[in-house]
């Protein structure tokens, strides 16, 4: 199963080293990794999805709260939440497969960040799954390249 884990780290350097030092010497997986400084000074938000059965996530969310960097540890999973990934994309565009892809561009919401005359590079926002379908619309026309965020997420409010 997928887990989403919200980290609250101290930011100073080789946190980040540490955290994925424990993942691979449990030979836990990460699946997409995002860290970006907090409102409050001196402190980064790590976001880590990963795939385990309960006892494994377990044992990382406890692995993970022995780090002395580690200030708190919120899996998401079963919490209600929101989740948002960005994606760029480099998608093949040439004569009459412009108009089909800006259609599509439509649809998704995505934005057109760059345009060439053979291609255009999009911008998207939303869930793993958005993403997916994207990816899987777009393929024929030629996908060049697609840089991804990992995801973000965070706890919804009006929770105890």
């Amino acid at each position: 199963m997928r887990h989403i884990l919200s980290i609250l780290v101290e930011d100073e350097p080789g946190v980040l080293s540490r955290v994925a030092g424990l993942f691979s010497g449990r030979g836990y997986n990460i699946e997409t990794l995002n860290v970006a400084p907090t409102l409050t000074e001196g402190l980064s938000m790590m976001t880590i999805t990963t795939e385990g059965d309960e006892a494994i996530v377990e044992q990382i969310i406890k692995q993970l709260r022995k780090l002395v960097t580690t200030l708190k540890v919120v899996d998401l999973t079963d919490v209600k939440s929101v989740e948002r990934e960005m994606m760029l994309l480099r998608v093949d565009a040439e004569g009459a497969k412009r108009a089909e892809v800006l259609r599509i561009v439509d649809i998704f919401r995505c934005k057109v960040v760059d345009v060439s005359l053979d291609e255009l590079i999009l911008e998207v926002t939303g869930t793993q799954d958005k993403l997916g379908a994207l990816i899987n619309l777009l393929q024929r026309f030629g996908i060049k390249e697609i840089a991804r965020t990992g995801a973000v997420a965070m706890r919804r409010g009006m929770q105890e």
